[in-house]
């Protein structure tokens, strides 16, 4: 049913057209106006400018897109191990034991591929700039607050005196300042952390509570392959029976850590001939105790330089390990050892023997004699055989000093 319009709604609606036409007539002219003085504007230039202003940040955003995700993940990754790393101190001071989480294979070659060689001779030339005289205190002085470094043991307490970094790391101490311990048969190489201790079982050596790594793999055949006549035995019981050399006696073992605020040499632990060397150049993977207990074999995969010889009970070795920023490992009486080269072969290493025509011994050192430095804080570890009666007079996790005894029969 269609409705109907009334002659009063008509008249309103007349009403009302003509005011709505004259409006609509209105913005048609503000309109046309508004058009006319926007193509008097120079068009090129402002479609070019509002290019560039709405395209740049998209352009930069798909830049830093990549690098934006690498940031994100790793800070990701870094926020979750320092968060592990704060469980592990909480652990420690309610005195509870720490269970291993080893990393992954893919967790291992992820940290090998990072270029630590290239960056520690990196640092290793940065440490020979030498520093200007008004630079040194404050530079060196933040190293000292930082890493709580003693300045009063050193030879010369004056920071003027180091003209570069190297110098500083490898400062020299006061002669009274290290008494060597003269009542006990083993003392300690250096200053530092002990890690672990005790008698090596199944040819596996713990670099860590509860982290082994393998004692062959580390060591290394016990007679260069080229000198053997036959192959070298594979069994463990076989390699054992050749660094044991006397019936009754066991292997034993010492770990200990150097951080880089420690006395960066290390002496000879006990009155001994070093006939051997064996270099094994290889990764510089960080050596601290966080990720000591996190990468198995982690000494097995870093550079290391094993002396091995003879002491009064037996087979005795001082391994030098490597570390990040810690490529250089000096043996003063070596002077053909090279450490951190650019190239080398995976898995190779290099013999040399202080056994001559000349001297048919080797190289004798005396407890407490000067044997090498590092460059920056990192590891030792001896291994050597003694009778079942020895005992080593430490705690794991001890701090211990150079000079400071290990153990004795």
């Amino acid at each position: 049913m269609a409705a109907s319009v009334g002659p009063g709604c008509l008249r309103l609606l007349r009403g009302v057209a003509p005011w709505r036409s004259r409006r609509h007539h209105c913005e048609d002219i503000a309109l046309s106006h508004f058009l006319q003085s926007l193509r008097k504007l120079p068009l090129r230039t402002f479609s070019t400018n509002a290019r560039k202003v709405h395209t740049a940040p998209a352009r930069t955003l798909s830049l830093l897109r990549p690098l934006l995700f690498l940031v994100a993940t790793g800070g990701g990754y870094a926020g979750y191990r320092q968060y592990e790393k704060y469980q592990e101190r909480e652990w420690e001071k309610l005195g509870l034991e720490i269970p291993p989480k080893l990393a992954g294979h893919w967790e291992v070659a992820l940290y090998k591929s990072v270029p630590t060689r290239l960056l520690s001779r990196a640092w290793g030339r940065l440490n020979q700039v030498e520093l200007p005289h008004w630079l040194r205190r404050p530079v060196y002085s933040l190293y000292i607050w930082t890493f709580g470094v003693n300045m009063k043991e050193a030879a010369v307490e004056d920071l003027h005196h180091y003209r570069n970094l190297s110098e500083f790391f490898r400062r020299k101490l006061k002669p009274q300042a290290r008494p060597v311990c003269g009542l006990h048969s083993v003392i300690s190489p250096s200053d530092g952390k002990i890690l672990n201790f005790g008698q090596v079982k199944n040819c596996e050596v713990e670099q860590v509570k509860g982290v082994t790594y393998s004692l062959e793999s580390f060591l290394g055949p016990r007679i260069p392959v080229e000198d053997l006549p036959f192959p070298p035995a594979t069994s463990c019981g076989s390699f054992r029976s050749q660094l044991v050399t006397r019936e009754g006696n066991e292997l034993y073992h010492c770990v200990i850590y150097l951080a880089p605020g420690d006395y960066h040499c290390f002496h000879s632990p006990t009155d001994w001939t070093v006939s051997h060397r064996r270099h094994f150049p290889g990764s510089l993977m960080s050596v601290n105790p966080g990720m000591a207990r996190w990468i198995k074999e982690l000494f097995c995969h870093n550079e290391r330089v094993v002396l091995t010889g003879d002491w009064k009970h037996g087979f005795f070795s001082l391994t030098a390990v490597g570390a990040t920023n810690v490529g250089s490992i000096r043996i003063y009486f070596d002077q053909d050892l090279h450490t951190n080269s650019p190239r080398y072969s995976k898995g190779s290493y290099n013999d040399f023997s202080f056994v001559t025509h000349t001297n048919k011994e080797g190289i004798p050192m005396r407890k407490g004699e000067h044997l090498g430095e590092f460059n920056l804080g990192s590891t030792i570890v001896l291994i050597f055989e003694a009778p079942k009666d020895f005992n080593f007079k430490l705690k794991a996790g001890q701090k211990i000093r150079f000079g400071e005894a290990l153990g004795s029969l």
